[in-house]
C-alpha cells in the first residue's frame, strides 16, 4: 500500500506529551510502539497522521534515536505505520481492520435494542398534544398543506425559543426539516463538495460520519478524549487542513457525553473565522442537561453577522419523541433559502399535523423536560450502579447530560462482544461505529441509559452471560449494516 499524505503532521513535543501518558516517562521501544498504537486506536492520533522524524521524537522524549527507530520498525511490522523513503512515516491500521456490524435482528426476536439512544415519549403529554393539534388542523385543511420552509407558526416558535436562550433569531432564519438527519444532509450537501475537507470530532455521531463519507467529504479527525476537546489541536487542524466545514457536537457530545467549555467554544469560533471554515453545530442533545444548566446556543457567542458562519441543527427528538420527526436548521436567511430550494427536490414539506404537535410540545417544554430529565438522571445512575457491580473492571466518566455512557472495556473486545451480545438478545454498538477512522475505538462500548430500570437490568444480565460464554466468533462473517441513533 502506498503511503498517503496525512491530514495532520504530529510534532515531536506533542507526541512525546501524549505517549508518556500511556507508556511511562522514558519508554523503551516496545512501550513506545504500544503507546502509539494505544493513541491511534483510542482516536487521539488520527489515521494517516505523519509521525515526527525519529531524531525529533528522540530529543523530545530524551531517549536514543535507536529506540525510536526500533519502535517505528515495530509499528511498521505490526501494520500500524507505513513509511516511504524520504517522505516520512504515517499511522496506519493493519490490513483487515475494518468496521464491522452485527446482523439485523429479525422481526419478533426478543432483542433489547441499545443501539438506539433515544427515550420513549411521555405518553400523556404526546396524546394531549395530538388531540389539541387535531383541533388546529381544521383551519389548515382547506389549504394545499405544503410548507417547504416549515409551518410559519412553528418557525416563529423555534425562533422565539432561540431568542429566549440568548440568540436573537427571526423566523426567516429557521428551516423546519423531517428529522435532524435530513437537516444535516441538506447542510453538508449544500456547503460541501466531494473532496472538500471537513474537521470532525473523533469519536462522533455515527450517522453524521456516514453522510460525510457518502458525500465524498474528506474527514480531518480531531480527538475528543476523557478530558474533552483540545482547542489548540482543533485550531491547528483548521490551519493545516483548511477544511471548508467542521462538524461539532459541543453539548453532551455523542457518544462521549462531554460538554465543551465556553472558552474552548470561543477559541474554535475565532479559529474558524480566521480560516473561513463553516461550523455545523449539532445541538440535538443540548436539552438533555442532567447535572448542569442547559448550555446557551453555540452561535450566541458570536456578535453580529459573524454568527452566519455557524449553522445550527436542533431537534425535538431527544427531549420529546424521535417518532415525531420534527427538527430544524438555524442559519442566515440566504442560506435558509438555498437549503429550502434543495429540500423541495426530494421532500416538498413535512407533515402539517406533526408540526402542529411540535408547536404544542414547545409551548409545554419546561413542564415536559421537568419530568423527562429527572427520569433520565435516575436511569443513568441506576445503570451505572448495575454496571459497576457486574463489570468492576470497566471504566467511564459520568456525563453531565446526554443519553449514553462511553465505556472503556479495558481491552479491544468491542466487536466480538457486540456479536456475542446479539446472540444473547442485546443489540449494542461498539466504539468503531463512532470512529472517524474504521477500526479504532475497539475497546469502547456506547451504552444508552434511555431504557427503564428493569430493561437495563435484563440487558446487563444478558451481556454478563455473553461474556461468561466466551467471545468466540470474533472472526465470523458480519451481517448487514444496521442503523444506529
Amino acid at each position: 500500500m502506498a503511503a498517503r499524505s496525512g491530514v495532520h503532521t504530529l510534532g515531536g513535543r506533542r507526541l512525546a506529551a501524549q505517549v508518556t501518558g500511556v507508556a511511562g516517562e522514558r519508554p523503551g521501544y516496545r512501550a513506545l510502539a504500544q503507546g502509539v498504537r494505544t493513541l491511534l486506536l483510542d482516536g487521539r492520533i488520527a489515521l494517516h497522521t505523519r509521525l515526527p522524524a525519529e531524531r525529533e521524537l528522540a530529543v523530545a522524549l530524551g531517549i536514543s534515536r535507536a529506540t525510536v527507530t526500533a519502535a517505528y520498525d515495530l509499528l511498521r511490522e505490526s501494520g500500524y505505520a507505513i513509511s516511504r523513503r524520504g517522505a516520512g512515516t504515517w499511522t496506519e491500521l493493519p490490513e483487515g481492520a475494518r468496521l464491522t456490524s452485527v446482523r439485523t435482528p429479525l422481526a419478533g426476536e426478543d432483542v433489547i435494542d441499545l443501539a438506539i439512544a433515544a427515550p420513549g415519549a411521555l405518553a400523556d403529554e404526546l396524546s394531549a398534544a395530538y388531540a389539541a393539534a387535531a383541533d388546529d388542523l381544521a383551519r389548515h385543511a382547506t389549504t394545499p398543506g405544503y410548507h417547504p420552509y416549515g409551518l410559519p407558526e412553528l418557525r416563529a416558535a423555534i425562533a422565539e425559543r432561540y431568542t429566549g436562550r440568548g440568540l436573537p433569531t427571526l423566523p426567516e432564519q429557521i428551516l423546519v426539516t423531517s428529522g435532524a438527519q435530513q437537516a444535516m444532509a441538506l447542510t453538508l450537501t449544500l456547503l460541501g463538495r466531494p473532496g472538500d475537507r471537513i474537521a470532525v470530532e473523533n469519536p462522533s455521531y455515527a450517522n453524521a460520519l456516514t453522510v460525510i463519507r457518502q458525500l465524498g467529504l474528506r474527514a480531518a479527525p480531531v480527538p475528543v478524549t476523557e478530558d474533552g476537546w483540545d482547542a489548540e489541536l482543533f485550531g491547528a487542524t483548521l490551519r493545516q487542513s483548511a477544511p471548508r466545514l467542521a462538524y461539532l457536537i459541543p453539548d453532551f457530545q455523542n457518544p462521549t457525553g462531554r460538554l465543551m467549555p465556553r472558552e474552548q467554544r470561543q477559541r474554535i469560533i475565532a479559529d474558524a473565522r480566521a480560516t473561513g471554515t463553516w461550523l455545523v453545530v449539532d445541538e440535538t442533545i443540548a436539552d438533555i442537561a442532567l447535572d448542569v444548566a442547559t448550555p446557551p446556543p453555540f452561535a450566541s457567542l458570536v456578535a453580529g453577522r459573524g454568527a452566519e458562519q455557524i449553522v445550527t441543527v436542533g431537534s425535538l427528538s431527544k427531549g420529546h419523541w424521535s417518532g415525531l420527526r420534527v427538527s430544524w436548521v438555524r442559519a442566515g436567511t440566504r442560506l435558509i433559502t438555498e437549503l429550502t430550494a434543495q429540500r423541495v427536490t426530494a421532500d416538498m414539506s413535512g407533515s402539517v399535523l406533526d408540526q402542529l404537535v411540535a408547536l404544542r410540545l414547545i409551548a409545554r417544554e419546561p413542564q415536559i423536560l421537568g419530568r423527562r430529565l429527572p427520569l433520565l438522571r435516575a436511569q443513568r445512575d441506576h445503570l451505572a450502579a448495575q454496571l459497576r457491580r457486574e463489570f468492576p473492571d470497566w471504566r467511564w466518566q459520568t456525563p453531565q447530560g446526554g443519553m449514553c455512557l462511553w465505556i472503556d472495556l479495558g481491552r479491544p473486545i468491542a466487536g466480538p462482544l457486540t456479536r456475542a451480545a446479539l446472540r444473547h438478545g442485546v443489540r449494542i454498538e461498539g466504539g468503531s461505529r463512532f470512529g472517524a477512522d474504521p477500526g479504532t475505538f475497539e475497546h469502547r462500548l456506547r451504552w444508552p441509559y434511555t431504557q427503564p430500570a428493569e430493561v437495563a437490568d435484563e440487558a446487563v444480565r444478558r451481556i454478563a452471560a455473553a461474556l461468561d460464554a466466551g467471545l468466540d466468533g470474533a472472526d465470523e462473517e458480519p451481517g448487514r449494516p444496521y442503523w444506529v441513533a
